[in-house]
């Protein structure tokens, strides 16, 4: 099912088409915090389930939380799209159990959009950085 995020959505409203996310908002708890065209915030508390071998955050789960808040932001009031191209950057290692992503678009176009998410963590470290191409397909 292809959906579109109207204009005039409200963030409950957005939350509840992006609960179908389940592995993201569900299995990893990844939650909405900011919604609106070209941009998102998302945050993520870390349990024990998101740790490494080495007690630290999976990579993995990072790049859920870049991925989620990416997905938002490249559909509010466009066309549906998917991500064709991404790549992140881990930085360093969260110095807190809170990270909260941004995504915002760099351009978007009829075609393809070009986005940047940052993933921090509650004392404003940067911990990742994503770069990725999303395609309209609806």
């Amino acid at each position: 099912m292809v959906f579109q995020i109207p204009r005039d959505a409200s963030l409950e409203l957005v939350r509840e088409l992006f609960s179908r996310d389940r592995f993201a908002v569900e299995s990893c708890g990844c939650e909405i915090l900011e919604a609106a065209e070209g941009h998102a915030v998302c945050a993520l508390e870390l349990a024990d389930r998101h740790l490494n071998a080495n007690d630290l955050p999976m990579g993995g789960a990072i790049f859920t939380l870049a991925d989620f808040c990416l997905g938002i932001a490249s559909n509010y009031n466009q066309v549906a799209s998917v991500t064709t191209s991404s790549t992140i950057d881990y930085l360093s290692v969260a110095g807190t159990r809170r990270l909260i992503a941004r995504a915002n678009a760099d351009k978007m176009g009829k075609t393809l959009g070009f986005f940047t998410v940052e993933v921090h963590d509650s004392n404003d470290l940067l911990v990742a950085r994503m770069t990725a191409i999303c395609t309209r397909v609806g």
